[in-house]
C-alpha cells in the first residue's frame, strides 16, 4: 500500500485545520572569509618594455627584407656593373686582393648573406633608447614633482631632436655610430629576458606576501622565512609617494607599500612595486573595519 504525500509543504510544521503551516527556521549559510593577497615585485617587473620592443624590432627587421653581408675590411662597392647577356646593371662587392668573403658560420660554408637586418638604423636607435630609459627608471628613484620634471625634459629633448632630424648628426658626432642589430640579436635579448620576467612576476615574487583576512594578517617577508600570523587590529599600511616613472609609466598603477604591525610581532617592512595598490588598499581598509558577527540562536 503506497503512502500519500503529506498535505503540507516539506520543511514546515503541520498546523490545525484552517491555518497555514508554520515554516521551520533555517540557519543562514556561513559566509566564506574573504582574503586579500598582496604581492610585491622586484624591479625586473618593469623591464617588460625591453622584451616587448625586442620582439617588435625583430619582427620589423625580418619583414624589412634586407640581409647583412660580412666582408673583409677594405671591401668596396662597384655600382653599375653590367649583367652579361642583359641590358641590366648591378652592384658588386669587391674584396681586397687575396681575401675572400668568409662563411657565415662554421657549419655553413656558403658565404652568401643571410642575416636579417634593417636597411636603416631607426630600429636600433629605438631599442637602445628604450633599454637605457628602463635602466635609468629602475635604478633612479624620482617621486612627485621631480619625476614629472624629468619626464618633461626627456620628452621635450627627444621631440626637438626628432623634429629637426638631428639624430643622424648626433650619432655622427658621437663617432659615426650606426646603431643596427640583426633580427637574431633582438631575439637573443628578448627571449631570455621574457622568460626571466615571467618567472619573477608569476612565481618568484609570490613567495613574499601579505594576506589580510577578518581579524588576522599572515606575512612572509623573505623567501625561506616562515609565515607569521598577527592580529589585524594593529595593522598599519602606508602607501609611499608615487614614482611617476616606475609606478605609472612602467608599473601600470603600482606602488610601494609600508607594512607595520603592533606588538608583540612589531614587524616593519616594505612591499615594493605592488600592482593595483590603490584598489587593494581600499579593500583591505574595508575588511579591517568589518567585525565578524556570529549567528545567535534563541534559547529554548
Amino acid at each position: 500500500m503506497s503512502s500519500a504525500a503529506p498535505p503540507y509543504p516539506a520543511g514546515s510544521v503541520p498546523a490545525p485545520p484552517g491555518l497555514a503551516p508554520a515554516a521551520v527556521p533555517t540557519a543562514p549559510l556561513p559566509v566564506p572569509d574573504e582574503e586579500i593577497r598582496v604581492f610585491g615585485h622586484t624591479n625586473l617587473f618593469y623591464w617588460w618594455p625591453v622584451w616587448v620592443v625586442a620582439f617588435l624590432m625583430a619582427t620589423l627587421t625580418f619583414l624589412d627584407g634586407h640581409v647583412m653581408a660580412i666582408v673583409p675590411q677594405g671591401t668596396t662597392v662597384e655600382q653599375g656593373q653590367a649583367v652579361p647577356g642583359t641590358d641590366k646593371t648591378r652592384s658588386v662587392l669587391v674584396t681586397p686582393p687575396g681575401q675572400t668573403v668568409p662563411p657565415t658560420s662554421a657549419e655553413n660554408s656558403d658565404p652568401s648573406p643571410r642575416l636579417r637586418v634593417a636597411a636603416n638604423n631607426n630600429y636600433g636607435v629605438v631599442f637602445a633608447g628604450v633599454l637605457l630609459l628602463v635602466v635609468a627608471i629602475t635604478n633612479l628613484t624620482l617621486r612627485g614633482l621631480a619625476s614629472v620634471n624629468a619626464i618633461a625634459v626627456i620628452v621635450i629633448v627627444g621631440l626637438v631632436v626628432a623634429l629637426f632630424g638631428w639624430w643622424d648628426r648626433v650619432l655622427y658626432w658621437l663617432g659615426g655610430m650606426d646603431v643596427r642589430m640583426n633580427a637574431g640579436g633582438y631575439l637573443a635579448i628578448g627571449i631570455p629576458l621574457f622568460l626571466l620576467w615571467a618567472f619573477s612576476t608569476f612565481i618568484y615574487d609570490h613567495y613574499t606576501y601579505l594576506i589580510v583576512s577578518r581579524g588576522q594578517v599572515r606575512i612572509r617577508r623573505e623567501i625561506g622565512d616562515g609565515e607569521i600570523a598577527v592580529d589585524a587590529s594593529g595593522l598599519l599600511l602606508e602607501k609611499k609617494r608615487d614614482d611617476l616613472f616606475r609606478h605609472w609609466l612602467l608599473g601600470l598603477g603600482s606602488g610601494d607599500l609600508r607594512v607595520k604591525t603592533s606588538a608583540p610581532a612589531n614587524l616593519d617592512f616594505e612591499l615594493s612595486n605592488v600592482l593595483f595598490i590603490g584598489t587593494k588598499l581600499a579593500r583591505i581598509q574595508d575588511l579591517i573595519r568589518e567585525k565578524e558577527t556570529a549567528p545567535q540562536t534563541a534559547g529554548a
